[in-house]
């Protein structure tokens, strides 16, 4: 399990949202990138040095310091819509490689490289700067079905990191609420909404939403 590579946003017009900006376009940078927990969501501060976030109302902030998408499923992609996408393709600052980011349990750590930890914290919900982004008509909809979306997570122990270096599992919780399971759940199957109360490292803002729509 390692880094395939680390991804950093270039600001660019974001027409498919109607904001000045995205980061939505990550690029592999070479040599080290500093990772440090940001502050709250609003400011768009986000974990690695010298990227941010536009949208500030919807990312961002401690807990979606950092995204990750495995490159297996960005190869699966690839093989479905033809066409070549690079890391960092779907606005990832992680591109993984032998590691199972959407089995990953909510609050699971990672450790990568030897200073940074990182805690998985919510599955990435896809939005129309994505769909605008990749130029799919309808991609909303067919990642959401597909159920892949990969992890933000938050900065538990800051650093350096850089492509190739290792991630080992240091820490898995006592319940069975995967990425994969949250995204579901948020999404097209409200029914298991109850389900994800059990995962202590769900964002805030998650949990009141699971509350609001499991009270009805």
């Amino acid at each position: 399990m390692r880094l395939l590579s680390v991804n950093v946003g270039r600001p660019r017009a974001n027409p498919w949202k109607g904001l000045p900006s995205t980061g939505i376009d990550k690029r592999p940078v070479l040599g080290p990138v500093g990772v440090v927990a940001p502050g709250p969501k609003g400011t768009g501060e986000v974990g690695l040095a010298g990227d941010r976030a536009y949208d500030v109302k919807h990312h961002g902030g401690r807990d979606q310091a950092v995204y990750a998408y495995a490159r297996e499923d960005l190869d699966g992609w690839e093989a479905e819509l033809g066409r070549p996408l690079a890391n960092g393709a779907f606005g990832e600052n992680l591109t993984t490689v032998g590691l199972d980011v959407n089995g990953a349990l909510i609050g699971e750590r990672w450790r990568i490289g030897p200073d940074v930890v990182l805690e998985v914290s919510c599955p990435r919900v896809p939005c129309a700067t994505f769909q605008g982004w990749l130029e799919q008509e309808g991609w909303i909809k067919r990642f959401t079905r597909a159920a892949v979306p990969g992890p933000y997570l938050r900065v538990i122990e800051p650093g350096e990191i850089r492509a190739s270096d290792p991630v080992a599992i240091v820490h898995r919780p006592d319940h069975d609420v995967t990425v994969a399971l949250a995204f579901r759940a948020l999404t097209l199957e409200p029914d298991l909404l109850p389900r994800l109360l059990v995962a202590d490292a769900l964002p805030e803002e998650d949990r009141e939403l699971v509350l609001r729509r499991t009270s009805r």
